[in-house]
Protein backbone atom coordinates (compact mmCIF):
# COMPACT_ATOMS: atom_id res chain seq x y z
CA UNK A 1 0.00 0.00 0.00
CA UNK A 2 1.28 3.50 -0.84
CA UNK A 3 0.04 6.82 0.49
CA UNK A 4 1.63 9.10 -2.15
CA UNK A 5 3.10 11.18 0.65
CA UNK A 6 -0.18 12.64 1.85
CA UNK A 7 0.71 11.84 5.46
CA UNK A 8 3.99 13.76 5.39
CA UNK A 9 4.40 16.89 7.45
CA UNK A 10 5.28 19.29 4.65
CA UNK A 11 4.90 19.61 0.89
CA UNK A 12 7.51 20.88 -1.56
CA UNK A 13 6.10 21.96 -4.92
CA UNK A 14 8.57 22.46 -7.76
CA UNK A 15 7.25 24.35 -10.79
CA UNK A 16 9.15 22.96 -13.78
CA UNK A 17 7.30 25.38 -16.03
CA UNK A 18 8.96 28.20 -14.10
CA UNK A 19 12.36 26.50 -14.51
CA UNK A 20 11.79 26.44 -18.27
CA UNK A 21 10.68 30.09 -18.27
CA UNK A 22 13.79 31.06 -16.33
CA UNK A 23 15.96 29.19 -18.82
CA UNK A 24 14.29 31.06 -21.68
CA UNK A 25 14.89 34.39 -19.96
CA UNK A 26 18.56 33.64 -19.36
CA UNK A 27 19.01 32.39 -22.92
CA UNK A 28 17.41 35.58 -24.22
CA UNK A 29 19.90 37.67 -22.24
CA UNK A 30 22.71 35.82 -23.98
CA UNK A 31 21.43 36.44 -27.49
CA UNK A 32 22.43 34.23 -30.38
CA UNK A 33 26.18 34.33 -29.77
CA UNK A 34 26.31 32.09 -26.69
CA UNK A 35 24.76 28.79 -25.69
CA UNK A 36 23.02 28.37 -22.35
CA UNK A 37 23.82 25.39 -20.16
CA UNK A 38 22.04 24.12 -17.06
CA UNK A 39 23.86 23.52 -13.78
CA UNK A 40 22.08 20.64 -12.05
CA UNK A 41 24.67 19.74 -9.41
CA UNK A 42 23.58 18.86 -5.86
CA UNK A 43 20.45 17.18 -7.24
CA UNK A 44 19.54 20.38 -9.12
CA UNK A 45 20.09 22.49 -6.00
CA UNK A 46 17.94 20.09 -4.01
CA UNK A 47 14.96 20.13 -6.37
CA UNK A 48 15.44 16.85 -8.24
CA UNK A 49 18.03 16.61 -11.02
CA UNK A 50 16.17 14.07 -13.13
CA UNK A 51 13.01 16.19 -13.24
CA UNK A 52 14.84 19.46 -13.80
CA UNK A 53 17.19 18.06 -16.46
CA UNK A 54 14.28 16.67 -18.45
CA UNK A 55 12.52 20.02 -18.27
CA UNK A 56 15.64 21.86 -19.44
CA UNK A 57 16.23 19.35 -22.21
CA UNK A 58 12.68 19.86 -23.42
CA UNK A 59 13.44 23.59 -23.52
CA UNK A 60 16.48 22.99 -25.75
CA UNK A 61 19.31 22.74 -23.22
CA UNK A 62 22.04 20.31 -24.30
CA UNK A 63 24.84 21.13 -21.83
CA UNK A 64 24.51 20.03 -18.21
CA UNK A 65 26.97 20.50 -15.35
CA UNK A 66 27.22 18.44 -12.17
CA UNK A 67 29.91 18.49 -9.49
CA UNK A 68 30.83 14.84 -9.00
CA UNK A 69 31.17 11.76 -11.17
CA UNK A 70 28.51 9.95 -9.15
CA UNK A 71 26.06 12.76 -9.96
CA UNK A 72 26.84 12.40 -13.64
CA UNK A 73 26.41 8.62 -13.54
CA UNK A 74 23.06 9.03 -11.79
CA UNK A 75 21.83 11.60 -14.31
CA UNK A 76 23.03 9.87 -17.47
CA UNK A 77 20.09 7.42 -17.82
CA UNK A 78 17.62 10.32 -17.88
CA UNK A 79 19.18 12.18 -20.81
CA UNK A 80 19.88 11.14 -24.40
CA UNK A 81 23.50 10.90 -25.49
CA UNK A 82 23.02 14.10 -27.47
CA UNK A 83 23.10 15.87 -24.09
CA UNK A 84 26.58 16.53 -22.71
CA UNK A 85 27.09 16.07 -18.98
CA UNK A 86 30.20 17.77 -17.58
CA UNK A 87 31.85 16.90 -14.26
CA UNK A 88 32.95 20.18 -12.64
CA UNK A 89 35.25 18.68 -10.00
CA UNK A 90 37.03 16.46 -12.49
CA UNK A 91 37.62 12.77 -11.84
CA UNK A 92 39.10 10.78 -8.98
CA UNK A 93 42.14 8.89 -10.22
CA UNK A 94 41.11 5.48 -11.53
CA UNK A 95 37.60 6.56 -12.56
CA UNK A 96 38.54 7.67 -16.08
CA UNK A 97 37.32 4.61 -17.97
CA UNK A 98 33.99 4.58 -16.14
CA UNK A 99 33.56 8.20 -17.17
CA UNK A 100 34.28 7.30 -20.80
CA UNK A 101 31.85 4.37 -20.78
CA UNK A 102 29.07 6.57 -19.40
CA UNK A 103 29.65 9.25 -22.03
CA UNK A 104 30.50 11.96 -19.51
CA UNK A 105 32.97 14.83 -19.94
CA UNK A 106 35.41 15.78 -17.17
CA UNK A 107 36.40 19.34 -16.37
CA UNK A 108 40.16 19.11 -15.84
CA UNK A 109 41.32 21.27 -12.94
CA UNK A 110 44.92 20.12 -12.46
CA UNK A 111 47.85 18.68 -14.35
CA UNK A 112 47.33 15.41 -12.46
CA UNK A 113 43.78 15.15 -13.81
CA UNK A 114 44.98 16.07 -17.30
CA UNK A 115 47.71 13.42 -17.19
CA UNK A 116 45.29 10.70 -16.08
CA UNK A 117 42.76 11.65 -18.77
CA UNK A 118 45.55 11.76 -21.36
CA UNK A 119 46.76 8.28 -20.35
CA UNK A 120 43.21 6.93 -20.59
CA UNK A 121 42.84 8.34 -24.10
CA UNK A 122 46.08 6.69 -25.16
CA UNK A 123 45.11 3.33 -23.64
CA UNK A 124 41.79 3.40 -25.46
CA UNK A 125 43.32 4.86 -28.63
CA UNK A 126 40.50 7.39 -28.67
CA UNK A 127 40.06 11.12 -28.76
CA UNK A 128 38.25 12.04 -25.56
CA UNK A 129 35.97 15.04 -24.98
CA UNK A 130 37.48 17.43 -22.46
CA UNK A 131 36.93 20.75 -20.72
CA UNK A 132 39.86 22.61 -19.18
CA UNK A 133 39.23 24.95 -16.26
CA UNK A 134 41.71 27.73 -15.59
CA UNK A 135 41.97 29.75 -12.39
CA UNK A 136 41.33 33.39 -13.25
CA UNK A 137 41.68 34.59 -9.67
CA UNK A 138 39.21 32.78 -7.43
CA UNK A 139 41.85 30.34 -6.10
CA UNK A 140 39.39 27.51 -5.74
CA UNK A 141 39.55 25.19 -8.76
CA UNK A 142 41.37 25.30 -12.05
CA UNK A 143 44.85 25.32 -13.51
CA UNK A 144 47.18 28.05 -12.31
CA UNK A 145 48.84 30.14 -15.07
CA UNK A 146 52.05 28.09 -15.29
CA UNK A 147 50.12 24.82 -15.27
CA UNK A 148 47.73 26.21 -17.88
CA UNK A 149 50.67 26.81 -20.23
CA UNK A 150 52.00 23.32 -19.56
CA UNK A 151 48.58 21.76 -20.23
CA UNK A 152 48.19 23.71 -23.46
CA UNK A 153 51.63 22.60 -24.63
CA UNK A 154 51.77 18.99 -23.47
CA UNK A 155 48.19 17.74 -23.58
CA UNK A 156 45.72 19.88 -25.47
CA UNK A 157 47.83 19.95 -28.62
CA UNK A 158 48.66 16.24 -28.64
CA UNK A 159 45.57 15.30 -30.63
CA UNK A 160 43.90 13.10 -28.00
CA UNK A 161 41.70 15.74 -26.36
CA UNK A 162 38.55 16.95 -28.06
CA UNK A 163 38.56 20.29 -26.28
CA UNK A 164 34.95 21.35 -25.92
CA UNK A 165 35.54 24.45 -23.77
CA UNK A 166 38.10 26.31 -21.73
CA UNK A 167 36.33 27.75 -18.70
CA UNK A 168 36.73 29.65 -15.47
CA UNK A 169 34.45 30.83 -12.67
CA UNK A 170 33.58 34.31 -11.40
CA UNK A 171 33.90 35.03 -7.69
CA UNK A 172 31.97 38.32 -7.41
CA UNK A 173 29.52 38.36 -10.32
CA UNK A 174 26.58 39.06 -7.97
CA UNK A 175 28.24 42.42 -7.19
CA UNK A 176 28.43 44.05 -10.64
CA UNK A 177 30.64 46.97 -9.55
CA UNK A 178 33.23 44.75 -7.90
CA UNK A 179 36.67 45.29 -9.42
CA UNK A 180 37.35 41.54 -9.36
CA UNK A 181 34.96 41.00 -12.27
CA UNK A 182 37.05 43.00 -14.73
CA UNK A 183 40.26 41.55 -13.32
CA UNK A 184 39.03 38.00 -13.78
CA UNK A 185 37.76 38.77 -17.26
CA UNK A 186 41.18 40.03 -18.30
CA UNK A 187 42.96 37.07 -16.71
CA UNK A 188 40.58 34.61 -18.35
CA UNK A 189 41.11 36.11 -21.79
CA UNK A 190 44.86 35.84 -21.37
CA UNK A 191 44.75 32.22 -20.22
CA UNK A 192 42.13 31.14 -22.75
CA UNK A 193 44.30 32.51 -25.55
CA UNK A 194 46.67 29.60 -24.90
CA UNK A 195 43.96 27.38 -26.39
CA UNK A 196 43.37 28.91 -29.84
CA UNK A 197 39.96 28.38 -31.42
CA UNK A 198 38.58 26.56 -28.35
CA UNK A 199 35.13 27.81 -27.25
CA UNK A 200 35.09 29.67 -23.93
CA UNK A 201 32.82 29.70 -20.88
CA UNK A 202 32.95 32.14 -17.97
CA UNK A 203 29.52 33.44 -16.92
CA UNK A 204 27.49 31.87 -14.15
CA UNK A 205 23.93 33.02 -13.33
CA UNK A 206 24.99 36.46 -12.16
CA UNK A 207 27.70 36.69 -14.82
CA UNK A 208 25.05 36.62 -17.54
CA UNK A 209 23.81 39.99 -16.24
CA UNK A 210 27.29 41.54 -16.36
CA UNK A 211 26.96 41.98 -20.11
CA UNK A 212 28.12 40.61 -23.43
CA UNK A 213 31.85 40.75 -22.60
CA UNK A 214 31.31 37.94 -20.09
CA UNK A 215 29.12 35.70 -22.24
CA UNK A 216 31.66 34.12 -24.62
CA UNK A 217 30.41 30.81 -26.13
CA UNK A 218 28.63 29.15 -23.21
CA UNK A 219 27.09 30.42 -19.98
CA UNK A 220 26.50 28.15 -16.99
CA UNK A 221 23.51 29.36 -14.93
CA UNK A 222 22.52 27.45 -11.84
CA UNK A 223 20.73 29.20 -8.98
CA UNK A 224 18.85 31.63 -11.25
CA UNK A 225 17.16 28.69 -12.96
CA UNK A 226 15.62 27.86 -9.59
CA UNK A 227 14.36 31.36 -8.83
CA UNK A 228 17.27 32.73 -6.78
CA UNK A 229 17.93 36.40 -7.51
CA UNK A 230 21.12 36.68 -9.65
CA UNK A 231 21.54 40.32 -8.59
CA UNK A 232 20.66 40.73 -4.91
CA UNK A 233 20.74 44.53 -5.14
CA UNK A 234 18.15 44.57 -7.96
CA UNK A 235 14.60 43.33 -8.45
CA UNK A 236 14.59 39.60 -9.08
CA UNK A 237 13.85 38.95 -12.78
CA UNK A 238 13.43 35.21 -12.28
CA UNK A 239 10.17 33.37 -11.76
CA UNK A 240 9.75 31.61 -8.40
CA UNK A 241 10.15 27.84 -8.72
CA UNK A 242 9.59 26.54 -5.20
CA UNK A 243 6.60 26.52 -2.87
CA UNK A 244 7.02 24.94 0.54
CA UNK A 245 4.12 24.45 2.92
CA UNK A 246 4.01 22.86 6.36
CA UNK A 247 1.14 21.24 8.24
CA UNK A 248 -0.14 22.48 11.59
CA UNK A 249 0.05 19.70 14.17
CA UNK A 250 -1.67 21.42 17.09
CA UNK A 251 -2.63 24.77 18.65
CA UNK A 252 -2.24 25.92 22.22
CA UNK A 253 -3.05 29.02 24.23
CA UNK A 254 -0.27 30.42 26.42
CA UNK A 255 -0.17 33.15 29.03
CA UNK A 256 2.18 36.15 29.17
CA UNK A 257 5.63 34.99 30.23
CA UNK A 258 5.12 31.34 29.25
CA UNK A 259 8.28 29.97 27.69
CA UNK A 260 8.58 27.97 24.49
CA UNK A 261 10.93 25.44 22.92
CA UNK A 262 14.40 24.14 23.68
CA UNK A 263 16.25 26.27 26.19
CA UNK A 264 12.97 28.02 27.01
CA UNK A 265 14.61 31.16 25.63
CA UNK A 266 11.40 32.50 24.06
CA UNK A 267 8.92 34.16 26.38
CA UNK A 268 5.40 34.97 25.19
CA UNK A 269 5.02 38.77 25.46
CA UNK A 270 1.22 38.55 25.75
CA UNK A 271 -1.49 35.93 25.86
CA UNK A 272 -0.87 34.11 22.58
CA UNK A 273 -2.15 31.35 20.36
CA UNK A 274 0.75 29.15 19.23
CA UNK A 275 0.77 26.70 16.34
CA UNK A 276 3.23 23.82 16.15
CA UNK A 277 4.26 22.95 12.58
CA UNK A 278 5.50 19.62 11.24
CA UNK A 279 8.82 20.85 9.81
CA UNK A 280 12.25 21.45 11.31
CA UNK A 281 15.97 21.49 10.77
CA UNK A 282 15.92 17.86 9.59
CA UNK A 283 13.93 19.26 6.68
CA UNK A 284 16.48 21.96 5.92
CA UNK A 285 15.32 24.88 8.05
CA UNK A 286 18.44 26.32 9.63
CA UNK A 287 18.30 26.68 13.42
CA UNK A 288 19.29 30.36 13.12
CA UNK A 289 16.06 30.97 11.20
CA UNK A 290 14.22 30.76 14.50
CA UNK A 291 15.55 34.16 15.54
CA UNK A 292 13.93 36.23 12.78
CA UNK A 293 11.91 33.65 10.82
CA UNK A 294 8.22 33.59 10.02
CA UNK A 295 5.65 31.70 7.99
CA UNK A 296 2.48 32.97 6.34
CA UNK A 297 -1.13 31.94 6.59
CA UNK A 298 -3.65 33.67 4.30
CA UNK A 299 -1.20 36.58 3.88
CA UNK A 300 -0.73 37.00 7.66
CA UNK A 301 2.83 36.81 8.96
CA UNK A 302 3.26 34.32 11.82
CA UNK A 303 6.66 34.77 13.51
CA UNK A 304 8.62 31.80 14.78
CA UNK A 305 8.44 31.45 18.56
CA UNK A 306 11.53 29.81 20.00
CA UNK A 307 14.15 27.58 18.48
CA UNK A 308 13.78 25.44 15.36
CA UNK A 309 13.63 21.80 16.47
CA UNK A 310 14.57 18.75 14.42
CA UNK A 311 11.01 17.92 13.40
CA UNK A 312 8.93 20.94 14.39
CA UNK A 313 8.76 24.65 14.89
CA UNK A 314 6.34 26.81 16.85
CA UNK A 315 4.86 30.00 15.42
CA UNK A 316 2.71 32.72 16.94
CA UNK A 317 -0.69 32.46 15.23
CA UNK A 318 -2.41 35.06 17.41
CA UNK A 319 -3.10 37.30 14.40
CA UNK A 320 -5.33 34.63 12.84
CA UNK A 321 -8.97 34.74 13.88
CA UNK A 322 -10.03 31.87 16.18
CA UNK A 323 -11.32 28.89 14.23
CA UNK A 324 -9.60 29.89 10.98
CA UNK A 325 -6.47 27.80 11.58
CA UNK A 326 -6.24 24.38 13.17
CA UNK A 327 -4.68 20.93 12.94
CA UNK A 328 -3.92 19.97 9.31
CA UNK A 329 -4.06 23.59 8.12
CA UNK A 330 -1.15 24.42 5.81
CA UNK A 331 1.08 27.45 6.19
CA UNK A 332 3.48 28.89 3.63
CA UNK A 333 7.20 28.61 4.41
CA UNK A 334 8.44 29.52 0.91
CA UNK A 335 6.12 30.98 -1.67
CA UNK A 336 4.29 34.09 -2.77
CA UNK A 337 4.66 35.94 0.52
CA UNK A 338 8.15 34.68 1.34
CA UNK A 339 10.45 34.00 -1.64
CA UNK A 340 13.45 31.78 -1.07
CA UNK A 341 15.79 34.78 -0.87
CA UNK A 342 13.69 36.34 1.89
CA UNK A 343 13.77 33.17 3.96
CA UNK A 344 17.53 33.00 3.41
CA UNK A 345 17.98 36.58 4.58
CA UNK A 346 16.05 35.85 7.79
CA UNK A 347 18.39 32.91 8.44
CA UNK A 348 21.52 34.92 7.68
CA UNK A 349 22.40 32.86 4.62
CA UNK A 350 21.79 32.74 0.85
CA UNK A 351 19.13 31.15 -1.33
CA UNK A 352 21.62 28.57 -2.61
CA UNK A 353 22.01 27.11 0.87
CA UNK A 354 18.27 27.10 1.55
CA UNK A 355 17.52 25.12 -1.61
CA UNK A 356 20.37 22.63 -1.32
CA UNK A 357 19.47 21.94 2.32
CA UNK A 358 15.90 20.91 1.54
CA UNK A 359 15.46 17.42 2.93
CA UNK A 360 13.94 14.24 1.58
CA UNK A 361 10.97 13.96 3.92
CA UNK A 362 8.72 16.26 1.95
CA UNK A 363 5.86 15.21 -0.18
CA UNK A 364 7.12 16.43 -3.57
CA UNK A 365 4.90 17.70 -6.36
CA UNK A 366 6.34 18.54 -9.79
CA UNK A 367 4.21 20.89 -11.86
CA UNK A 368 4.69 20.48 -15.60
CA UNK A 369 6.61 17.19 -15.36
CA UNK A 370 4.51 15.55 -18.07
CA UNK A 371 5.33 18.37 -20.48
CA UNK A 372 9.07 17.56 -20.24
CA UNK A 373 8.94 13.93 -21.39
CA UNK A 374 7.80 13.80 -25.05
CA UNK A 375 10.81 15.47 -26.68
CA UNK A 376 13.23 13.20 -24.84
CA UNK A 377 11.30 10.08 -25.75
CA UNK A 378 11.05 11.23 -29.36
CA UNK A 379 14.78 11.87 -29.61
CA UNK A 380 15.59 8.46 -28.13
CA UNK A 381 13.27 6.85 -30.65
CA UNK A 382 14.89 8.61 -33.60
CA UNK A 383 18.51 8.13 -32.49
Amino acid sequence: MTNNGQFRGATLTVDLRAVRANYRLLRSRLGAAALCAGVVKADAYGLGASYVALALFAEGCRHFFVAHLDEGLALRPYLPRSADIFILNGLPRGAEQECVMAGLVPVLNSLEQAEAWFDCAQRLARTLPTVVQVDSGMNRLGLMPDDTATCAKNYSRAGVFDLRFVMSHLACADTPAHEANAMQLAAFRQLAALFPDVPRSLANSSGIFLGRDYHFNLARPGAALYGVNPGPAAVNPMRPVVRLTARVIQLREVSPGDRVGYGLDYSAPTASRLATLSIGYADGLHRLWGTHGAVFFESKRLPVAGRVSMDSIVVDASSVAPGCIGPDSEVEVIGEHQPVDDLACAAGTIGYEVLTALGHRYRRIYLGADESVPSVVLEDTLS
